[in-house]
């Protein structure tokens, strides 16, 4: 498992918004490709990054930044935004960017999600977000009555690369991971998963830890490394112990 920094895009700037809302930004910085190179030199493995224009706007803002941030290192980087279109999704792998988030189009035209993953095996992500248990969409303004462990268990044989799980409720609060959850997550799918939201401190790596979920790929951070309350090199140094134990 590793440790992804988050690098949220708003205004052109490094951002962390809490539970989605678009006027709760926390600001961290005014150059997202400087940003990218930080993460980078401190050791990242993969960068986390989201258009939050895009994703507000339904359609993408960012792009010239976020090729920016794929050309600032030889680490995948996994984005999303406002990204509904097999065009939108082979312009931005084409740009060097790892994988691709897509979410809204996804949850609510399945046959999309099966297209695009037909067509770029491996290299398309389910950006699942959960309000409640119920998957969000539209930049996190409307929640279905789906549950996500219902969307989670119908994609288990596209080939995806991962699904990224998020709880909206514990986003950016810095109120600890819903570990719980991810791994029904985990177990419904079969896929590899990433855990997203809430991440406040190592003790949210030692409880997905403890899950022993074999596909838990990594989990993503954001408010906790900008705030300080987890440092990265520790954290992945933790994370890289436990695995060598279990080994």
């Amino acid at each position: 498992m590793i440790l992804i920094p988050a690098i949220d895009i708003q205004g052109g700037r490094c951002v962390q918004l809490r539970q989605g809302v678009k006027q709760s930004a926390s600001v961290y910085g005014d150059d997202p490709v400087a940003m990218a190179e930080r993460w980078i030199a401190l050791g990242a493995r993969r960068l986390h990054v989201v258009d939050l224009d895009g994703a507000f706007a339904g359609k993408r803002v960012n792009a010239s930044l976020v090729r920016g941030i794929a050309a600032a290192g030889d680490v995948p980087v996994q984005v999303g935004g406002g990204i509904r279109t097999l065009v939108e999704i082979e312009s931005y792998l084409d740009a060097g960017v790892g994988q691709v988030i897509v979410g809204t189009r996804a949850i609510e035209d399945p046959s999309f999600l099966q297209a695009a993953s037909a067509r770029f095996p491996d290299q398309v992500i389910l950006g699942l977000d959960a309000r409640a248990g119920r998957a969000a969409t539209a930049a996190w303004g409307d929640t279905s009555d789906v549950s996500a462990l219902d969307i989670a268990a119908g994609v288990s044989e596209l080939p995806l690369f991962a699904i990224v799980f998020t709880d909206i409720e514990r986003d950016g609060m810095l109120s600890g991971i819903n570990a719980e959850a991810t791994a029904e997550i985990g177990r419904a799918s079969g896929l590899p998963v990433i855990a997203s939201g809430g991440v406040r401190d190592e003790d949210d790596l030692r409880r997905l830890r403890a899950l022993r979920l074999d596909q838990l790929l990594g989990v993503i951070a954001g408010s906790s490394l900008y705030e300080g309350t987890l440092d990265f090199a520790a954290a992945q140094t933790l994370l890289d112990r436990a695995a060598g134990d279990a080994r």
